[in-house]
């Protein structure tokens, strides 16, 4: 029997009327499996291969929309994605008379208010909203969520290895525990990983969760270029060499931050002008207003005969439908491999055809790390996202969480719905109790003797619109011009009166701050500045650092690099032409300066950021690191390097008090997560040991590690 026979009536109909000659391979998988089991699924394909159709299809054929309550939850990363995929769902479901509603803080009140009196249908929502339900309406929770017979988590791979991800885990953990009957199917629709099995556990139900992978491979036409001189800003020369790769073509730039799009939109633009080519130039980043960021989705899908540019960050790194894409430029390393595949498959989504990747580096270690990336990818290789084994920022958010929800429980049944938990799963009893006597010393929990309550100091928490969410939010301040809100700007230094700024694409004067307010206000200027917003770069795998290395000893090739990124690499190579870097594993070169050692680590950021703190803790004044070079310079040249290695080795099996002390006597030393600064000092030293560093990591690479020196004959630095 074929898959699209076991389909039901109305999708079969849904599936002749869009013309589809036939199911795509992860489709007709999973609408085998997910009719004829009972079990989780993880549908794992590259962009555009009908993954959301995978999901919906099967399940649309199989569940009774007749029976009490929403029956479908879908949960998303990104409310544009919602809107999104709400058109594709509510098309679908038409043809089953099935409702569907979004359910998000822009979402329409009135078709809440309907579902809430009437659950029905499919359920479309972001983790944070579903908090929301948990804490301030749980009674609401009940009613959406006892009755679901499945749940579909939309670009589950960005939730791996996050806080954000934990949190949802937590919570599908709670919609559990609502169930009145069976338990929710759990199906992930993921881009590819480099670890199914952190997939797998994301149900909470590891033996029953199967993967599904579509292998198939999607060519990809990639090259390298390389532009030099470009430091604070983007030098005019580059600018004008990008704008002949865009001019012609429908383009999506991925810049690695907000204001470095900006600065090319505006940049690009005014080159076009100068040059009479298309105006078409747009920023999209989470800071340009929401309706600006749909105004521009809008015009890329509908748009057939008009060139575009968009410089933008992850906002269209996931499925949002923008159309045709038929280039991909990045601008210098992506963190990640799994990020630059993401981006790259914007691009060729049409049956056929290639994606197209064009990776202009601006600075020499940039150019490396990008190869290396490459290189990886071709060699199947995708690094693995592990969260917290124990999120102990999480345990405390949950805690009140859970109480705020019931309005107070026992101390045994709240410490067994926690244990109980998957999420918190290598927590002991123990553990949990030790927590909560904390939080009750500290009010933020108050002991009745027969219950706990939400304490004095927890309701300020659990009130705040801050508490549904894992990630800090900075001060923004919304831009306005002529009564229209442009984006945001978060408060910094450069926000004064007179001071020009870019956003969304364009060039402002800001001519009023009311800070009381949060508000910009603004007329268009002619030349100005980027904005600055203060977000992290993201770490970088050890194997991304190690392959940089085995490149500088490997010749490039010249159909996918030209003379400039070559020319790049090899200035690269003669930093280290005196040294024989054969042994990868352990041997790491040493440059001597006059006044210093400067040692290039090839490794990942967190044992870099480790090998910087243990020198700290030797009182070696002044260290450095470098993640961008992957260097740690001593800036002593008495330091015997060989002790060095030793007592880094010593001070790793104490680095614990060392954190303790940091954390009692500067606090602001390690910035800790959302909830991990109202932690006891033991367990934030904890977190901090587990998501700051790489103790494991860090204590392999210093017992293989061997320094060496440009000497002729490769002197190794004996321990």
């Amino acid at each position: 029997m074929s898959e699209f026979s076991l389909l039901s009536e109305p999708i079969r109909r849904y599936i002749n009327d869009k013309r589809w000659e036939a199911l795509r391979p992860i489709q007709a998988a999973a609408i085998k499996r997910i009719l004829g089991t009972e079990g989780h699924y993880m549908l794992v394909s590259r962009t555009a291969s009908g993954k959301t159709e995978a999901a919906f299809l099967p399940i649309l054929s199989k569940v009774n929309f007749n029976d009490e309550g929403v029956q479908v939850l879908y949960i998303s990363p990104l409310i544009a994605l919602i809107n999104d995929q709400f058109i594709r769902v509510e098309d679908l479901c038409r043809y089953m008379d099935v409702t569907v509603t979004r359910w998000h803080g822009e979402a329409n009140v009135a078709a809440k208010k309907q579902l809430i009196r009437q659950p029905e249908g499919v359920l479309l929502i972001t983790p944070e909203s579903i908090e929301a339900l948990f804490t301030n309406h749980p009674d609401h929770a009940q009613r959406l969520f006892s009755k679901l017979k499945f749940i579909v988590i939309d670009e589950i791979h960005t939730f791996l290895g996050s806080d954000r991800g934990m949190h949802l885990r937590s919570l599908l953990s709670r919609i559990n525990d609502l169930a009145t009957d069976k338990l929710a199917r759990i199906i992930g629709l993921s881009a590819t990983v480099g670890d199914y099995d952190e997939l797998k556990r994301f149900t909470g139900d590891v033996p029953n969760t199967k993967v599904l992978v579509d292998g198939t491979a999607k060519g990809i036409h990639a090259r390298f270029m390389f532009s030099k001189d470009n430091d604070a800003e983007y030098n005019p020369f580059f600018i004008d060499e990008l704008y002949g790769h865009v001019k012609d073509s429908k383009v999506l730039i991925f810049p690695n931050s907000r204001g470095n799009a900006e600065e090319l939109a505006v940049k690009l633009k005014k080159t076009s002008e100068r040059k009479k080519g298309h105006h078409y130039y747009f920023s999209h980043h989470s800071a340009v207003d929401k309706e600006v960021r749909e105004y521009v989705e809008e015009f890329a899908k509908n748009n057939k005969r008009n060139n575009f540019c968009i410089a933008c960050t992850s906002t269209l790194e996931l499925g949002i439908d923008i159309g045709t894409v038929e280039t991909v430029i990045q601008i210098d390393a992506t963190h990640s491999i799994a990020s630059l595949i993401q981006r790259v498959g914007r691009s060729g989504r049409r049956e056929g055809q290639e994606s197209q990747l064009l990776l202009y580096a601006t600075e020499h270690w940039s150019m490396l790390q990008s190869f290396a990336c490459w290189e990886l990818f071709k060699e199947s290789f995708i690094e693995p996202a592990y969260g917290q084994a124990k999120p102990f920022d999480l345990l405390f958010h949950q805690a009140l969480s859970i109480l705020k929800e019931t309005n107070g429980l026992s101390r045994a049944v709240l410490v067994q719905r926690l244990h109980h938990n998957a999420v918190f799963g290598h927590f002991s009893k123990a553990e949990i109790d030790t927590l909560l006597d904390f939080m009750i010393g500290a009010e933020y929990v108050e002991d009745l003797r027969k219950e706990l309550i939400v304490g004095v100091a927890g309701e300020k928490l659990t009130t705040s619109r801050d508490f549904y969410s894992m990630f800090v939010s900075p001060v923004m301040l919304k831009v306005i011009y002529a009564g229209n809100t442009i984006g945001e700007l978060e408060f910094t230094p450069m926000i004064e009166v007179d001071t020009n700024v870019l956003l969304a694409a364009k060039i402002w004067k800001i001519t009023d701050v009311d800070i009381n307010a949060r508000k910009v206000f603004v007329v268009p200027a002619n030349d100005g500045k980027k904005p600055v917003y203060n977000s992290g770069s993201g770490d970088v795998h050890p194997r991304i650092r190690l392959k940089m290395m085995e490149l500088l000893n490997t010749d490039l090739h010249p159909d996918e690099a030209d003379s400039s990124a070559i020319e790049s690499i090899n200035e690269l190579k003669l930093l280290f032409k005196d040294f024989k870097l054969d042994h990868l594993s352990s041997v790491r070169p040493v440059i001597v300066k006059e006044k210093k050692y400067v040692i290039y680590t090839f490794t990942g950021t967190k044992i870099n950021r480790t090998l910087w703190f243990l020198a700290k803790t030797l009182n070696i004044q002044h260290v450095e690191v470098d993640d961008r070079q992957s260097k740690l310079t001593i800036p002593d040249k008495s330091i015997d390097l060989g002790e060095l290695i030793l007592n880094m080795r010593h001070q790793l099996a104490g680095i614990a008090q060392h954190v303790s002390m940091y954390i009692e006597e500067q606090p602001e030393f390690f910035p800790l997560s959302k909830w991990g600064v109202y932690l006891p000092l033991a367990m934030k030293v904890e977190y901090v040991l587990n998501t700051t560093f790489d103790i494991p990591g860090t204590t392999a690479f210093l017992s293989e590690l061997k320094l060496v020196t440009p000497a002729m004959d490769d002197t190794v630095i004996k321990e």
